[in-house]
């Protein structure tokens, strides 16, 4: 039976729950983009069966930020998932600051050796500073999912640089994640 990894690209296309904005761009665009790719990478092997949080660029979960974050652990939960990643972008004041880095509930928990993985893969591929693996337990996504799971903070989209990146190659970034899951599992 193949690994079934839940794929959600963080935030909607508008409120409720849309996400940062930097450089002329938007968090919930690019990470849209980067996991219908790790998706597609994902589903083209016999291993893995993966699925989506959002299946178009317009859809919309949630009718608030708390139903929206509900509705995509459900989803996961209920298939059930073997494993969930929640892709996001982030941002910073600091315009210079830059890199990858991934969250966990716990660093005793399952999901911190996957991320672990999964950014390491995402770093080689994109050359991007690894920033490393933190806990994270207040977050929903982290904490209400049955299943082993990371937040992974692709880039700064508040950074020239990374956003650059990340808006005109999202086919680095999942290949990279899906690398590090290969890596993971031993498969690479």
């Amino acid at each position: 039976m193949p690994i079934r990894i839940f794929i959600d690209q963080g935030h909607n296309p508008q409120n409720p729950n849309s996400g940062a904005e930097g450089n002329g761009l938007r968090e919930q665009d690019l990470v849209y983009y980067i996991g219908v790719e790790l998706a597609s990478l994902l589903n083209s092997n016999p291993e893995f069966e993966a699925r989506l949080s959002r299946n178009s660029p317009t859809e919309i979960l949630g009718t608030s930020t708390a139903t929206s974050l509900s509705a995509r652990v459900r989803a996961a939960n209920s298939w059930p998932a073997d494993y969930f990643i929640s892709i996001h972008a982030n941002a910073s004041d600091i315009t210079n600051a830059s890199g990858s880095e991934a969250f966990v509930y716990s660093t005793q928990s399952e999901g911190y050796q996957f991320a672990v993985s999964v950014l390491g893969g995402l770093t080689d591929a994109t050359g991007l500073e690894n920033r490393g693996v933190f806990p994270r337990p207040t977050l929903y996504v982290l904490r209400a999912t049955n299943m082993p799971a990371t937040l992974v903070e692709c880039g700064f989209i508040t950074n020239a640089g990374d956003a650059a990146l990340m808006n005109e190659n999202p086919r680095l970034f999942a290949e990279g994640m899906y690398n590090g899951i290969l890596d993971y599992f031993g498969m690479s």
